[in-house]
């Protein structure tokens, strides 16, 4: 994002819109400013409608900044999954989707936050200490579709510096991986200079238990109570493709 200059009246009401303090004011000047190594483009302080005389323009973006206009407007769809926001139908949709089957916990790293983005170096970090540990990342995942070596989870070297507002690592493993993956988070969030959040899922054991839950329990891990549970989302499209192939 851009502010032209000869149109911008020194208002400086977009200031309180952006998502990631990148607008600011010129010193000593009625004029408002853009820092675009910090802007994310997530446009939201040009669609909020705060500058009346048009001073706010986004340039066609090129590879890779266009990036962060795909991780951090939700108008922009992900080339590499055909979806919007954060690229990623996300595994809460698993009772739809089918990802993580019955024996299997589907984990994502949620790393950035408005106010606070993230670095593609960071996301690398996370990326790679997750890789050591043989998991399996999504592939239908817009950060997966930006892995140079899938085997070391290093990604693209041209994207390391880009920012968003906000991007998800998502991954599956087998119950008993979950306390080393709790244990490789803890360490690998004093590498980074940003906030993640972790998600777990699992299948319900028929007998009503959640058997991933009291691993992480015993692992240390702090539950929150804002799990999810998809009803009425239609058939389920996994099954829908498995009758079809028969």
């Amino acid at each position: 994002m851009k502010v032209l200059v000869e149109k911008c009246t020194g208002c400086l009401k977009c200031i309180d819109y952006c998502s990631v303090g990148a607008l600011s004011k010129v010193p000593g000047k009625r004029l408002a400013v853009v820092d675009e190594d910090e802007c994310v483009e997530c446009g939201i302080c040009k669609r909020s409608g705060a500058c009346l005389t048009d001073a706010l323009f986004q340039p066609e973006m090129e590879w890779p900044r266009r990036l962060r206009a795909e991780f951090s407007d939700p108008t922009v769809t992900h080339p590499s999954t055909g979806v919007g926001g954060r690229g990623t139908e996300e595994m809460k949709t698993n009772d739809v989707t089918g990802r993580y089957p019955r024996g299997h916990v589907g984990m994502a790293v949620e790393m950035g936050r408005p106010g606070v983005g993230a670095r593609f170096y960071d996301l690398e970090k996370v990326q790679m200490a997750l890789a050591r540990l043989g998991v399996h990342f999504e592939q239908a995942n817009p950060v997966t579709a930006l892995v140079e070596d899938p085997k070391t989870g290093k990604l693209r070297k041209d994207v390391l510096n880009e920012k968003v507002l906000s991007a998800i690592i998502e991954f599956g493993t087998t119950p008993d991986k979950v306390p080393a993956v709790l244990e490789t988070l803890r360490r690998v969030a004093q590498e980074i200079d940003t906030v993640f959040s972790l998600d777990m899922c699992s299948l319900i054991e028929p007998d009503g238990s959640v058997p991933v839950r009291d691993i992480a329990l015993k692992a240390g891990a702090t539950l929150r109570p804002n799990g999810k549970n998809n009803l009425g989302m239609g058939r389920p499209a996994f099954q829908f493709f498995k009758e079809d192939a028969q």
